[in-house]
């Protein structure tokens, strides 16, 4: 947030995706807490270990120091910081930070979900669980990027519509709509355009700690983590008030 308060530049990286100090600064700190622990890092601002070394990895660390790079550029607040924990290829635990709002949503199936804010931190008593949302919007609320678009969506759209359902929107950068859904303020949340292992891995955590769930587009299989290609295939995600309508 210092960095973001202040004039600052980006460049493009060799993917064409940019990057600013912020997500370097963000990037070391993570790593400074994360590595005596013990477990492996990937991240995307870091030296990714070639899969040879990576596929014997039981667990590691899956990290976006800063989600949402476009949009903290744009200055309209949608970024967030993602730390997710992965085990034999499956996401167990997530944390979704939003800076702009200093608050965290974080959970996995063991724990439970939690949101509260960066001052309560320490203070665990003052965490709202989440339980699983028992109804889905009416009419239903469909989670959407800011800032790509895709012409499977529409697919998806009006099969809602044909199944009845009127829909709403919120328009959200980042892996903050993990937020809304997690909520219940959203219901469904497809993506037709590309994501990185980073990206995704929390909000699954979060998301199927409360009973939904995110899932390869084609085959409806959970997506999986610590791949070769460290590129998610396209997915939707729905929660479980969603998916028992």
């Amino acid at each position: 947030m210092e960095i973001y308060r202040q004039d600052f530049s980006f460049l493009d990286k060799s993917d064409g995706s940019p990057v600013t100090k912020a997500d370097l600064a963000s990037s070391r700190i993570i790593e400074k807490y994360l590595s005596p622990l013990g477990i492996p890092i990937t991240g995307e601002e870091s030296d990714k270990a070639p899969f040879e070394i990576r596929q014997s990895w039981i667990q590691s660390w899956c990290i976006d120091p800063l989600d949402g790079t476009k949009e903290f550029i744009k200055r309209n607040d949608e970024f967030a910081v993602n730390i997710a924990l992965i085990n034999n290829k499956q996401a167990i635990f997530g944390l979704i930070a939003s800076p702009v709002k200093e608050e965290i949503l974080i959970g996995g199936k063991d724990i439970g979900v939690f949101v509260f804010q960066f001052k309560d931190f320490e203070h665990y008593s003052n965490w709202q669980r989440l339980g699983i949302p028992q109804q889905i919007n009416k009419p239903l609320v469909m989670a959407c990027s800011r800032s790509h678009h895709s012409g499977p969506v529409l697919q998806i759209i009006n099969s809602l519509k044909a199944k009845g359902h009127e829909l709403d929107y919120i328009k959200k950068g980042s892996a903050l709509k993990f937020f809304d859904l997690a909520s219940g303020r959203a219901d469904i949340y497809p993506r037709f355009a590309p994501t990185m292992e980073w990206d995704i891995a929390a909000g699954q955590a979060i998301l199927e700690a409360l009973g939904g769930e995110v899932v390869h587009a084609e085959t409806g299989e959970p997506l999986t983590y610590n791949k070769a290609n460290l590129v998610n295939p396209y997915f939707v995600a729905r929660t479980q008030a969603l998916l028992a309508y």
